[in-house]
């Protein structure tokens, strides 16, 4: 019999709406409920392409025993990380404060019948594990704290009353530093510390792609001509794309690798992660000619737009496991693969298999998954990748999560829009793109965070929507000069200020929970960093002081820990660079915009905007007056460089 779940729109929710558990969303009268019966409260946080979830929810979820115990002695409460964040933030934070480390889903928070919390972990398997003796299992934890809060245990309740005491400290930094180019100094000694030299990126397994530090590096290679910042996006972005976390045959990333070496993924694919490396791949691709970069972006893109969206509305993730087991739909054995290329007359077999990493063996659990170990992809691949996505086909594709979510939707809608100034397709899907999700998320002035595709939005923005569906319109207005674009922008950012921002500091939300921003790029770019680039950009294209004066005080604010460690917000430091070198604006002709958009996209300088006038040349303007004119669009990357020169 379904629980209380049944009736909720998230595809997370869904997925728990027929465990035994007696699952209340979240909502006042489960918290009232509690209180009334004096009982504990259990929280439980995750979402739906999320592989160890899914292990919770078999190994205890569903246990008949862990079951009976929750219902008889807790409230319990499921919530969708994805749906509301602020919630998932404000755990987050407990998580951290309580086991001085940070967390992650499935997130599993107990508290008091008041909603005080006292423990906090991550997956606790259904008895003692074998990995970790020492921890309980859920069946004797969730026994013991029934028993502590059953009878008023005194220091149990003077623990949450002390937890929750930390919780509303908001602490603010200790001081402020001077706001130099010098912090790249910093960057680069820490990136260089965290670089693996042998496959690329900055950490052992899991592997993560950290797009956010791989586009910083490209800033500061295009700003000061650094080789080891170009060394680094380089090898990083050729040894990602040779299959594994990345799909070769379907296309997309994965959302990171279980091993070093980038092969193993965790075979879930989320829409933010495709997003912003769609941008890294576009803009490497200007900036190193490589066209095996603008391959990898396009893939991306036509992957996310044809098989995870639908009326041009982005899903926000596809799951790991189908067929009851982790990456069933991604790899291959030897022998299907063996037979489908000599049904189709090749030859030379083996040495095409040996060429894909495909063995009797395989890399992966006895099969295979579609590897060039030397990043050279043969024509020939073309072909047989047709052949490998037809054998997937009569496999059962892995749960997609058809949530679209503001910000996520926005960072696709930003990537494409770029790419869109080197191939026009992606410019017209933009367009599609930023129009159905403004008609879908912002109803009667109001703007909503996340929907079930044709639901209703109930859950209303918080910053990160504001601030990337903001960054969005202002690509838009860029690559189409569109005035009602920089309107809307200029809309969602007042909006954001007058909703989350005080004095250098921005809330996530300012609801049921207010919780503090991040400055630190996590699992994507934090939005505190998103809104102090479209921040400056308005203050730019509109020449009005007031929006970059709250850009410099939030950066300002930030400064001491931003100027101690940069790794953690890279994004932000990125735009420290911008502030204190200024912007430069290419004035034309919209058809000088139009017609001669891929020119104009290779422009090296990184921080360049345009607008519109009735120009047949190219005037370049800087933040209070223009400096140069010219007609040939050769010129300008020259013009631009030299007004950096010192006579």
């Amino acid at each position: 019999m379904a629980n209380r779940l049944e009736k909720e729109d998230s595809p997370y929710l869904q997925q728990h709406k027929n465990n035994p558990v007696d699952w209340w969303p979240w909502c006042d009268e489960a918290f009232e409920l509690a209180e009334k019966e004096n009982k504990a409260i259990f929280i439980s946080i995750g979402y739906s392409s999320c592989h160890w979830c899914h292990v919770m929810e078999e190994t205890v979820f569903e246990d008949a025993e862990c079951a009976e115990i929750l219902n008889k002695d807790f409230v319990c409460i499921k919530v969708d990380r994805e749906e509301r964040p602020d919630i998932d933030k404000h755990y987050q934070e407990v998580h951290m404060l309580l086991n001085r480390r940070a967390g992650g889903w499935p997130t599993s928070v107990f508290a008091t019948p008041q909603n005080k919390p006292f423990f906090a972990g991550t997956y606790i398997p259904p008895v003692v594990s074998e990995i970790n003796p020492s921890a309980m299992g859920f069946k004797e934890l969730t026994q013991l704290i029934a028993l502590k809060v059953g009878e008023s245990d005194k220091q149990l309740f003077e623990n949450a009353d002390e937890i929750e005491g930390f919780l509303n400290n908001i602490e603010h930094p200790k001081e402020a530093t001077v706001l130099k180019e010098d912090f790249s100094k910093n960057f680069m000694l820490q990136v260089k510390s965290n670089y693996q030299t042998s496959v690329g990126g900055f950490s052992v397994a899991p592997k993560f792609p950290h797009a956010s530090t791989l586009n910083t590096l490209l800033t500061i290679d295009k700003l000061y001509d650094d080789p080891a910042a170009k060394a680094m996006v380089t090898h990083t972005l050729n040894s990602m794309k040779k299959g594994g976390m990345y799909d070769l045959v379907d296309g997309g990333f994965c959302r990171y690798s279980t091993d070093d070496k980038w092969l193993v993924p965790h075979f879930e694919k989320m829409l933010y992660d495709n997003a912003l490396l769609c941008d890294v791949y576009t803009q490497s691709y200007l900036t190193y000619k490589d066209d095996s970069y603008l391959k990898t972006a396009k893939e991306i893109a036509d992957f996310w737009y044809n098989n995870m969206s639908e009326d041009t509305l982005f899903y926000s993730a596809s799951d790991a496991d189908s067929e009851g087991a982790e990456g069933t739909y991604f790899v291959y054995t030897y022998a299907e693969i063996y037979n489908v290329l000599e049904e189709n007359n090749y030859e030379d077999i083996e040495s095409m298999c040996e060429a894909m990493s495909v063995t009797k063996s395989g890399n992966f659990e006895g099969k295979n998954i579609i590897h060039f170990q030397d990043g050279n992809i043969p024509e020939w691949f073309e072909d047989v990748k047709i052949l490998l996505q037809k054998l997937r086909q009569s496999r059962e594709y892995p749960f997609i999560d058809k949530k679209v979510q503001t910000s996520w939707s926005s960072m696709m809608i930003n990537s494409l829009f770029k790419l869109g100034a080197i191939d026009n397709r992606y410019h017209e899907k933009a367009i599609k793109s930023l129009h159905a999700l403004l008609e879908t998320m912002f109803l009667e002035g109001v703007l909503y965070h996340t929907t079930l595709i044709h639901k209703e939005p109930k859950v209303e923005a918080f910053l990160e929507d504001y601030a990337f569906i903001s960054q969005a319109l202002l690509s838009a207005y860029k690559y189409t000069q569109d005035e009602l674009y920089l309107i809307h922008a200029q809309r969602f950012i007042n909006k954001a200020l007058a909703e989350f921002y005080t004095k250098g500091m921005w809330n996530f939300s300012a609801g049921e929970f207010t919780t503090k921003a991040e400055i630190s790029d996590n699992t994507y770019i934090s939005s505190v960093s998103i809104m102090v680039d479209v921040l400056l950009t308005l203050g730019t294209l509109l020449e009005d002081e007031k929006y970059t004066h709250f850009a410099f005080k939030t950066m300002e604010y930030n400064s001491y820990e931003l100027g101690r460690k940069p790794i953690y917000s890279p994004y932000m430091l990125t735009q420290v660079f911008r502030y204190l070198k200024g912007d430069r604006i290419i004035k034309s002709s919209i058809d000088n915009f139009k017609h001669f958009s891929q020119e104009l996209a290779n422009i090296e300088y990184p921080f360049t905007f345009y607008k519109a006038t009735q120009e047949s040349s190219y005037l370049i303007c800087g933040e209070k007056s223009c400096f140069a004119n010219t007609s040939q669009i050769n010129d300008i990357n020259q013009l631009i460089s030299n007004s950096f020169k010192v006579n």
